[in-house]
């Protein structure tokens, strides 16, 4: 979790982390937006899409988009109905969250590495790249950093 979300969540006083998110003008929880993370995550890790995974808990689309992103709250019930769906532990939407009242440091870019990992762009990517032998792997991504401008670490490799 990036250090502002570890700031907002030691912030926030109980009453108002718990109004979090009813005011449409309020942004999204913290902790919403890393359940939706994480629920994105494994509905992509099942091979489901979100009318799948809808249609196996009885919700449209666009509700498990509106959970995936933060925007709207995942109830208890719900969220049992989604592990099931998933046949996953109901905790491991909680991985990777601090104990309430401690500060966690995890690198900003990890969970944009993992976000673009759960997208179908970013699996595509990696189910193309492990097609190829280790040699072209490591090739490829020497061309990939010199595009980036990397050119440096390139070498280094």
């Amino acid at each position: 979790m990036h250090d502002r979300v570890a700031k907002q969540l030691a912030s926030k006083s109980p009453r108002n982390a718990l109004r979090a998110g009813d005011d449409s003008e309020q942004a999204s929880h913290p902790v919403d937006i890393h359940v939706g993370q994480q629920l994105r995550i494994r509905r992509v890790h099942s091979n489901l899409s979100q009318s799948e995974l809808g249609q196996k808990v009885g919700l449209s689309y666009q509700q498990v988009q509106k959970y995936e992103s933060g925007k709207n709250r995942i109830s208890a019930s719900m969220l049992y109905e989604i592990a099931g769906g998933l046949n996953v532990p109901v905790g491991c939407f909680f991985d990777g969250l601090p104990q309430p009242g401690e500060s966690a440091t995890i690198a900003p870019e990890a969970d944009e590495r993992i976000a673009f990992l759960a997208t179908a762009e970013g699996r595509r990517f990696v189910e193309e790249i492990l097609r190829l032998p280790p040699k072209l792997r490591t090739r490829t991504l020497a061309v990939i950093r010199a595009i980036a401008g990397d050119e440096d670490k390139a070498e280094e490799d």
